[in-house]
């Protein structure tokens, strides 16, 4: 037998090892996504941090998001013709640069363009990672080899807020971004000695001006809904018109699509009832779920009083119902069928953003511990059934399909929750304080609760005569916030009970495939 034959049996020879180099990798890539939570506080600070107001915020977290969700589909096809380990390379170089940059930003802005640098890094090394997995892993091992990636996202989500709070208990903000830098250094040492080359067979063409109108129409319609959240209006034409302006883009992108042979994405995908009611079922989970996590973070540090350490341990309630029961939601699915665990899941995560109305100044922290908790859990048992109507929707050579639509659908989901649900909560919190306050205050004041804070720490005196009225405006704005959160999810129940299939797809699919479909948390090299 040769050697080409053994590995084709047995996959090659240091896989485990390559393994466990792409998790590093990929984690790094994942804690970035939760890390800044818990710095929100301290970057709206004008003294310890850069004085960022709630669009800002917003921003930082958003600019990472879109730009990653709209490069992922082109990053998978560059992959394969310039080769995984080397995008790889770039990636994570273009990662370390990245948080350089963010850890030195002078001003919200830099940051938020150093985010997006990042985002850029990230959309490199996470499909690469997984291609990597399939090229030197047989497919008896697979699967397993796909398993422990997706658990390592698990970890991520764990590792990034403890570690955020901690390095926030010690040092300046800009720590939480500088940590990534030994890390990736280390990942381009082994990827560069561990890690096999490897290329597509065919070549397919990158679609840049798909990619080009996707982030322009997600960065333009997000910044209009954004924008009316920081003045206070719709009615302006910078919101109106730029969200008109967003939603022409995008609908130019899904016209360009159709015409082209070399599509980042099969926009006709979407005329399958199965397939766009799971896809809906996924932007309605993340859309909600990100937007309250985003805002929990000033409930816990300011209302609350909890330092970013804290803060963090609070949040990794959220990643331990992921651990816990991420691995066992397939199961469920294969025993109860999709529809039922579909509708119970997006029954308990309405549920649990309608009891957010329960939260006040007082409340027992245990409380927010099982909301993340419940949350996580819901949200573990979403995946599963919807990516399995997505792969029953779907003929088997375009397995890939459903796990690249479902990451970007959660990326893009994850900005739009923070976008839409911060304007709500940017304009319920204004109008509140407007009406609780007995004293006059500027408008940028007014703006966001940590604005206020802000504010108050700078005059000084009785900062209680502020922050009571901001405190009780910011509960007042969560509960609305939180109930419109709980209504948009409960149109997840309607979709599931509607298109999710009472079984699961268990024919036409191999064991890898079934594990990459149910993790839903990476995208193939590529669509077509």
């Amino acid at each position: 037998m040769t050697v080409n034959e053994t590995q084709t049996d047995t996959g090659h020879p240091r896989r485990w090892a390559i393994l466990s180099v792409l998790l590093i990798s990929l984690i790094v890539v994942v804690i970035d996504n939760t890390i800044l939570n818990v710095a929100m506080r301290v970057l709206a600070d004008p003294n310890e941090g850069l004085g960022a107001n709630q669009s800002q915020l917003a921003w930082a977290i958003n600019s990472y998001t879109l730009v990653f969700a709209g490069l992922l589909f082109m990053a998978g096809v560059i992959a394969d013709r310039i080769g995984r380990r080397r995008l790889l390379l770039i990636g994570l170089t273009v990662f370390g640069l990245a948080s350089v940059l963010a850890a030195y930003s002078q001003t919200p802005e830099h940051l938020i363009y150093a985010r997006a640098l990042l985002g850029v890094g990230a959309a490199a090394i996470m499909p690469s990672t997984l291609a990597i997995i399939s090229h030197v892993f047989s497919a008896k091992e697979r699967g397993k080899a796909i398993g422990v990636w997706t658990a390592s996202v698990g970890i991520g989500i764990a590792i990034g807020p403890v570690a955020g709070g901690a390095l926030l208990e010690h040092f300046w903000w800009g720590s939480i971004f500088l940590i990534n830098v030994p890390v990736v250094i280390l990942g381009l040492i082994l990827v560069r000695f561990l890690v096999p080359e490897s290329k597509a067979t065919d070549n397919q063409r990158p679609d840049v001006i798909g990619v080009i109108l996707t982030i322009a129409g997600l960065v333009t319609l997000t910044y209009g809904v954004i924008r009316a959240g920081e003045t206070g209006s719709w009615g302006t034409i910078d919101v109106w018109g730029t969200i008109v302006l967003g939603i022409a883009l995008l609908a130019a992108f899904v016209l360009y699509e159709l015409r082209i042979p070399n599509a980042a994405l099969d926009v006709r995908l979407f005329k399958e009832p199965r397939f766009a009611s799971a896809t809906t079922a996924i932007f309605l989970v993340f859309f909600g779920a990100m937007g309250l996590f985003f805002f929990m973070a000033f409930y816990l540090q300011i209302v609350r009083g909890l330092s970013p350490f804290h803060v963090g341990l609070m949040m990794m309630a959220f990643a331990v119902g992921q651990i816990i029961f991420a691995p066992l939601s397939s199961t469920m699915t294969d025993k109860f069928g999709s529809r039922a665990v579909g509708i119970i899941a997006m029954t308990v995560m309405s549920g649990v953003f309608i009891s957010y109305l329960f939260l006040d100044e007082t409340t027992p922290l245990w409380v927010p511990l099982l909301q993340f908790f419940l949350q996580a859990a819901a949200m573990a048992n979403i995946m599963p059934p919807a990516m399995n109507t997505i792969m029953a929707s779907l003929p088997r050579e375009r397995a890939g399909v459903g796990s690249a639509v479902a990451n970007a659908v959660r990326q893009t989901a994850g900005s739009f929750g923070v976008a839409v649900l911060g304007t709500v909560l940017a304009q319920a919190y204004r109008s509140d304080l407007s009406d609780n306050l007995d004293m006059d205050i500027p408008p940028s004041a007014a703006e966001s609760i940590a604005a206020t804070y802000g504010y108050s720490e700078n005059i000084g005196g009785d900062t209680e005569a502020i922050m009571g009225p901001a405190i009780e405006s910011f509960i007042g704005a969560l509960h609305t916030t939180a109930v419109v959160a709980g209504v948009i999810s409960m149109l997840g129940i309607v979709v599931a009970a509607k298109y999710f299939p009472k079984k699961v797809r268990t024919d036409s699919h191999d064991e890898s495939d079934a594990l990459a479909a149910a993790s839903a948390v990476a995208a193939p090299a590529r669509l077509r």
